[in-house]
């Protein structure tokens, strides 16, 4: 069956429709997070989309904290155990969301992307726009059954520490954490302030509008026109640990463009005293 979801965004309308009308009935995860409390099951527990499972995105969209920073890429055979869990297939389209920005919803579509899955969606506005237009919501836990995802890495572009360096040079590398932290002005999380001499500054939440839904593409592509992405060089983006940096690669390719992931990032790259560190603008 070919996939019916052809674009990488939906509205409340086509998931409405795909989740009434639908056969099979697509995967929908829940994966609202935020940086200071973490994963926010308890919020699911109060109110989530009908039939959406949980995901914890420290837990299953991440591997341990270490040299690879504070969100590395999950192993295959990790990330295969925890999307069968949560009933994901590899022939049925998946439907991700968080509260409303998508900022950690960006993360799971990137994974499923990397990790081969052909046919995943995130909710435009999340929970807020579903609720907001008069949808009803499910309480508890999820109920359904085991998935039969089988994790292929090698799908979505990837960057090391190396490689994020050359481009930051001969291409663009966009950091997309907020602009103080880019500066040097102040760094909340990680041990050192700064950025990858060469970066150009753009953070994530430029990417919505007031409500969290995404701007449309013809803005998108003027911003990152700005930028100097205008299709002849490669683009990549990094975050403080790869989380929101994945919400960029979305914007981007909204925008036309296919951009790589620096899945260590700024929390990786400071690990070794010997990488060079950049402030200001």
């Amino acid at each position: 069956m070919p996939p019916r979801l052809t674009a990488p965004l939906l509205s409340v309308a086509q998931l409405g429709e795909l989740l009434e009308t639908g056969e099979p009935r697509p995967s929908v995860l829940d994966v609202r997070w935020e940086l200071a409390a973490g994963a926010r099951r308890d919020l699911y527990e109060q109110g989530h989309l009908p039939g959406a499972a949980f995901v914890d995105l420290d837990a299953d969209l991440a591997g341990r904290p270490g040299a690879g920073g504070r969100h590395p890429l999950p192993g295959p055979s990790d990330f295969e155990r925890s999307m069968r869990a949560v009933g994901v297939d590899l022939e049925r389209e998946v439907v991700v969301y968080d509260e409303a920005n998508s900022t950690a919803a960006a993360r799971a579509w990137w994974l499923l992307r990397y990790f081969g899955h052909p046919s995943v969606g995130v909710l435009d506005g999340g929970l807020r726009a579903w609720r907001d237009a008069g949808r009803g919501l499910q309480t508890g836990r999820w109920a359904g059954g085991a998935g039969d995802f089988s994790a292929r890495p090698g799908g979505m572009a990837v960057l090391d520490a190396a490689a994020a360096a050359r481009l930051a040079q001969r291409g663009v590398l966009l950091d997309v954490r907020a602009p103080e932290r880019f500066r040097g002005d102040s760094e909340p999380i990680d041990p050192v302030a700064g950025h990858i001499p060469g970066a150009r500054n753009h953070p994530t939440m430029l990417n919505v509008g007031p409500a969290g839904s995404f701007l449309d593409a013809a803005t998108l592509r003027r911003r990152f026109a700005a930028l100097g992405i205008d299709g002849s060089t490669d683009v990549g983006a990094y975050c403080g640990s790869g989380v929101t940096a994945a919400h960029e690669v979305l914007a981007l390719e909204l925008a036309g463009h296919r951009a790589a992931l620096y899945p260590g990032s700024w929390s990786e790259w400071v690990i070794d005293s010997r990488r060079p560190v950049a402030t200001g603008e």
